[in-house]
């Protein structure tokens, strides 16, 4: 069985930013990298959530945690996140701190984050990629 180690790193000479729900790097050794497409703030059917950021937010990380699970992971498996904040909702952005806080309240992934003209959709507000790393995952051909 292949050993998978997780290591977030904060170190003093940095800002702190586990106050924002994210940490300044992940170290991982091991296991199997999980390379995600963004989730939107839809839910299982493809409808919007909500017209708002806490809802969108929400059902985006919904999304990311309903992919794990269907690979036998969960939310303490992501190392990365990439959130792409609609200009709209560019000062909004302590709604997504605090979903991360509460989704990651140990040990969070790193995280880049950048404001964007819009999403494919109008009504998009935030878009979320995530990279995951999975204990002994196998393909099957």
């Amino acid at each position: 069985m292949q050993i998978l180690r997780r290591k977030p790193l904060n170190p003093p000479n940095l800002p702190n930013t586990l106050t924002e729900g994210h940490s300044q790097a992940v170290l991982v050794q091991g296991g199997t990298r999980v390379l995600m497409s963004s989730q939107v703030g839809v839910d299982t059917t493809g409808e919007l959530a909500g017209p708002e950021l806490p809802e969108q937010t929400e059902a985006a990380l919904d999304n990311i945690e309903r992919l794990l699970s269907s690979l036998g992971g969960d939310l303490f498996r992501v190392v990365m996140l990439r959130i792409y904040l609609a200009e709209s909702a560019r000062y909004d952005q302590q709604v997504v701190m605090e979903a991360l806080k509460h989704r990651f309240p140990i040990a969070p992934p790193a995280a880049t984050w950048l404001i964007v003209y819009g999403l494919a959709e109008p009504e998009w507000l935030i878009a979320i990629e995530a990279e995951a790393v999975l204990p002994g995952f196998a393909l099957n051909s």
